[in-house]
C-alpha cells in the first residue's frame, strides 16, 4: 500500500554522462525531488546537468555530494568500471541507490558491493530498463501465470553494431575486463533470466570470436552459448556487438523465443517496423556516428527524445524508482542480488569461451 504522506527527496547524480542526464532530468519533473546534486570529473557535463536538471549542487568529488545532509537516494551512473566507490559511499551512508548496471565489473568487487548493500539494508535496484517495457512484461505475464506450461526451451539474438564496443573498449585501459556479454548481452539474459527465476542454471558451454574487434582493440566480436537448467530447460544466447557501423539498429536488436509444454512464445524486439532513411546524419545511441544515414526507429534502449523530453522505458524506470522511494510502491526493478547473478553468469559465458569447454555453475572465481 503507498505511503499517505510522500517522503521527500534529496537526489545525488554520481556520473555525468548521457544516462545521468537522462535521470537527472526525469527526476527534476518529479514532485518530491527537492534537491539534485552532480558529481562528475568533467566540467562541460557538470553546466550541463546545472542547467538541463535545474541542479542545486555540482562537483567533481563524488564523496563531497554524497556527504551532503539533504541527500537521501543516489543514481550511480558512472562508467562501468567506476560504480564501486560510489555506491560503497553512498551504502555507508543508508541512501537509496539506482545503480547502472553492473555492479561491478570484476565478480569479486561485485560480490563486495553486493555484500555491503545487504549488511547496510539500503534499498538498492540496478538499471535492466528492458523490464519497463511493455512486451517484456506481457510476455513475463504470460509465463508466470503458466500460458506457454512448464518453460523447455529459450533461445534470444542480440545484434548491435560495433559503436558501442569500440566507445566501450576505448575507455578502459584493460580490453580483458570488456567483453559483449558483460556489457550487453546482460540486458537479454536478464529479461530471459527474469522469466525464468524459479529455474537454476548449472552449467553452461560458449564459444567467442574476435576476427572483427580484434585487431582493432583486442576486443571480442561475438559470443554465443547454451545454459543447461536443474530440470534440463535450456537456453541459447547469441550476442553479437561487431556488426558493421552502418546497421540500422542505433543500439539493440533482439530476438527471443521462449518454447513450453503447453505453448510458444516469440519477441520480435528488432525495431524494424519502423524504418528511417534520410541523407541527414542520424544522432540516436551512445556513441553517434556520422555514416548513419539509415536507423531503426525505437532500438535506443532508454527510449526516444520527443518533444523535448525522454520518453520510453528509462523514463518509466525512473519514475517508479522515485515513486518507490517516495511512497513505498512496490516495482519490477532488478535488485543487487539479482543484479550480482547476472555477471556471474555472463562471466561464467566468458570463461567458457576462453577454456572452450563447459563450465558448471555457479562460478566464483574472476577471469
Amino acid at each position: 500500500m503507498a505511503k499517505k504522506s510522500p517522503k521527500r527527496i534529496g537526489l545525488a547524480i554520481v556520473g555525468a554522462g548521457r544516462v545521468g542526464l537522462f535521470r537527472g532530468e526525469v527526476a527534476a519533473r518529479h514532485p518530491m525531488v527537492d534537491f539534485i546534486g552532480v558529481a562528475d570529473l568533467k566540467p562541460e557535463r557538470l553546466s550541463l546537468l546545472k542547467e538541463k536538471c535545474k541542479a542545486d549542487f555540482v562537483t567533481a568529488d563524488f564523496r563531497e555530494l554524497l556527504e551532503r545532509p539533504e541527500v537521501t537516494a543516489a543514481i550511480i551512473s558512472t562508467d562501468e568500471h567506476l560504480h564501486v566507490e560510489p555506491i560503497l559511499a553512498a551504502a555507508e551512508r543508508k541512501l537509496a541507490l539506482m545503480i547502472e548496471k553492473p555492479l561491478a565489473t570484476e565478480l569479486s568487487e561485485s560480490r563486495k558491493v553486493l555484500q555491503k548493500i545487504t549488511e547496510s539494508g539500503v534499498d538498492a535496484v540496478v538499471g535492466y530498463t528492458q523490464r519497463f517495457r511493455r512486451r517484456w512484461l506481457a510476455a513475463k505475464e504470460k509465463v508466470r501465470t503458466g500460458a506457454l506450461g512448464d518453460v523447455t526451451l529459450v533461445t534470444s539474438r542480440a545484434f548491435m553494431n560495433r559503436l558501442v564496443a569500440l566507445d566501450n573498449y576505448k575507455r578502459t585501459s584493460d580490453p580483458a575486463k570488456i567483453s559483449p556479454m558483460v556489457i550487453s548481452g546482460t540486458h537479454a539474459l536478464d529479461v530471459v533470466m527474469w522469466m525464468m527465476e524459479a529455474k537454476r542454471p548449472v552449467e553452461l558451454y560458449a564459444r567467442s570470436i574476435d576476427r572483427a574487434l580484434g585487431p582493432i582493440c583486442k576486443g571480442i566480436d561475438a559470443t554465443a552459448g547454451t545454459m543447461v537448467f536443474e530440470d534440463g530447460t535450456l537456453y541459447h544466447s547469441v550476442i553479437s556487438w561487431a556488426l558493421p557501423v552502418v546497421w540500422p539498429g542505433a543500439v539493440y536488436s533482439l530476438e527471443v523465443g521462449i518454447t513450453g509444454t503447453e505453448g510458444v512464445l516469440t519477441i520480435d524486439d528488432t525495431h524494424r517496423d519502423i524504418v528511417l532513411a534520410t541523407t541527414r546524419r542520424q544522432e540516436e545511441g551512445y556513441a553517434p556516428d556520422s555514416q548513419r544515414r539509415v536507423d531503426f526507429l525505437g532500438s535506443y534502449p532508454p527510449g526516444d527524445i520527443a518533444l523535448g523530453e525522454l520518453r520510453g522505458p528509462m523514463r518509466e524506470e525512473t519514475e517508479q524508482w522515485l515513486n518507490r522511494i517516495a511512497m513505498g510502491l512496490p516495482t519490477q526493478h532488478a535488485t543487487a542480488a539479482e543484479a550480482h547473478d547476472r555477471l556471474m553468469l555472463t562471466k561464467a559465458f566468458d570463461l567458457s569461451a576462453r577454456r572452450k569447454k563447459p563450465v558448471s555453475l555457479p562460478i566464483t572465481e574472476d577471469i
